[in-house]
């Protein structure tokens, strides 16, 4: 299908990081994922190519220019290239708008530079291990005296978990206000009592760090608060749908990922003394695949622009996270099952592929949750 989305600026950077990644990437990922994490060489060296921060302004050190586009070029291109193990999509999609947005003058003074340079590597901290998709069921407390807030609780399943320098971490400010009772605390590396647990082991995202997090009272300055007290549920209302939607963008660009190397691999791959892609059953999959990977890209690049028109509300994030990772599941496991027992090999790309995706309809809000979400919009009752 040929898109209409992008630009011709937009082309040079993506020809800009592709080349990055052959160049730092594409040798090196094989060793992230067996020691579980990214060198932070790779941040310092994206950033000095201009791949972080490219909505933050000039001055601060990013490129000047909200425009999700280049993110979605970032995204595409790290899915498409398996590159799992980079952050770069939850530093630039997910962290970006909280500071752009809520940080004060001499926070973004702080923060910014070294957020664009990749000398600051940013994580955030909802998740709890009694608490999933269901943000008001936030138990860590921090609690005001003097100059200072000091946080008590736990965190887990925290991408760049090990490797951030700055956690912005979602906390009960006051238990008595319900939903209006959390604030968001920026804690920064090695404050006494902000420990990070094991990077955790898991099925998918294997050079991902995604790792526990506990505090004990760990004392933040007050100046650390971003946004304001008790509106820390109605900023990350605000800023879910372009993490849902970044979401939606791997999902998009994984299925035509998925797709292309199957198609390849039928090509090839005999069975009974012919090409496994001659056999009727083959193309008839394969047909409705590419149907459905066509109608989840049109979906996708509609909603991108949609949100640089500054129009995309929870509601259509939502449907748009809930329905692209679920097509994407279906198709990488139907992708794998024409692959036949080369599937289930690691070295074959699908099988990595199906590793890495499961996870999509679980973080940044179940698929339950999303359909939760556009049910309560509908006024059924």
């Amino acid at each position: 299908m040929d898109r209409t989305l992008f630009e011709p600026e937009h082309d040079l950077f993506r020809e800009s990081y592709r080349k990055f990644l052959e160049q730092h990437v594409a040798s090196n990922h094989a060793r992230w994922e067996e020691q579980g994490i990214v060198d932070r060489d790779v941040w310092l060296e994206a950033g000095k190519q201009g791949f972080l921060g490219m909505a933050v302004p000039e001055e601060f050190g990013g490129g000047g220019v909200k425009d999700f586009r280049y993110n979605s070029v970032i995204v595409e291109e790290t899915v498409r290239g398996q590159y799992s193990g980079l952050g770069f999509g939850l530093h630039n999609d997910v962290i970006a708008p909280y500071l752009l947005d809520l940080a004060n003058e001499e926070q973004k003074q702080r923060w910014l530079p070294g957020f664009c340079s990749g000398e600051i590597i940013t994580a955030i901290a909802m998740t709890e291990p009694g608490t999933g998709s269901d943000l008001q069921g936030i138990r860590t407390r921090a609690v005001r005296d003097g100059d200072d807030w000091v946080i008590n609780g736990a965190k887990t399943f925290i991408t760049n978990g090990i490797n951030s320098d700055i956690v912005i971490v979602v906390a009960q400010t006051d238990p008595e206000k319900g939903a209006m009772g959390f604030s968001l605390l920026v804690v920064e590396r090695d404050m006494p009592g902000f420990e990070r647990g094991r990077n955790l082991d898991k099925i998918g995202l294997k050079a991902q760090d995604t790792a526990e997090l506990s505090f004990t009272d760990v004392r933040v300055p007050a100046r650390n608060l971003l946004g304001q007290e008790g509106m820390g549920f109605i900023h990350l209302m605000q800023n879910l749908p372009q993490e849902r939607l970044s979401i939606a963008v791997m999902a998009a660009a994984a299925m035509e990922g998925c797709l292309e190397m199957t198609i390849d691999y039928v090509r090839n791959r005999k069975a009974f003394g012919k090409p496994i892609g001659a056999q009727q059953n083959t193309r008839f999959v394969l047909a409705e695949l590419a149907t459905k990977t066509t109608a989840v890209r049109v979906l996708v690049d509609r909603f991108i622009e949609m949100l640089n028109a500054g129009k995309l509300s929870a509601e259509d994030a939502a449907m748009a996270k809930w329905w692209t990772t679920e097509e994407q599941l279906d198709l990488i496991t139907r992708c794998l099952q024409l692959h036949g027992g080369y599937g289930y090999m690691r070295e074959y790309p699908i099988a990595k592929a199906y590793m890495d995706a499961r996870v999509q309809t679980i973080y940044g809000g179940t698929t339950e949750i999303m359909k939760e979400i556009i049910g309560r919009s509908l006024k059924l009752s």
